[in-house]
């Protein structure tokens, strides 16, 4: 009976040719709102004035938070194995997102 339980709670996962290619980003932007968080992948090429967003994703608070902890714990893993990622505090050029540059 347990091994009848573990199936139920499998999910099986199709990753297609195209998808697992992959896409460069080396630029993250994130937003949310009360119900959604909304993450874009972006490439942005060094001496560009423009850069694309690449991929966009939307997750609930929930497995924005889900994310959160996975990233954390795969982080602690890879410096584990590899050691500390060096943190790169680079300067990032003003960007906006088509329209006027945010204000705080």
């Amino acid at each position: 009976m347990e091994n009848n339980n573990n199936n139920k709670n499998q999910i099986n996962i199709e990753l297609t040719d195209e998808i697992a290619e992959g896409i460069y980003s080396n630029l993250a932007v994130i937003a949310h709102s009360s119900t959604e968080f909304i993450i874009d992948f972006i490439k942005l090429m060094p001496a560009s004035p423009k850069a694309k967003v690449k991929s966009r994703i939307i997750l609930t608070p929930q497995n924005a938070k889900r994310l959160y902890k996975a990233l954390a714990e795969n982080i602690n893993k890879y410096e584990a194995t590899h050691g500390p990622i060096k943190d790169v505090n680079e300067k990032m050029p003003p960007f906006t997102m088509g329209g006027p540059a945010a204000q705080a």
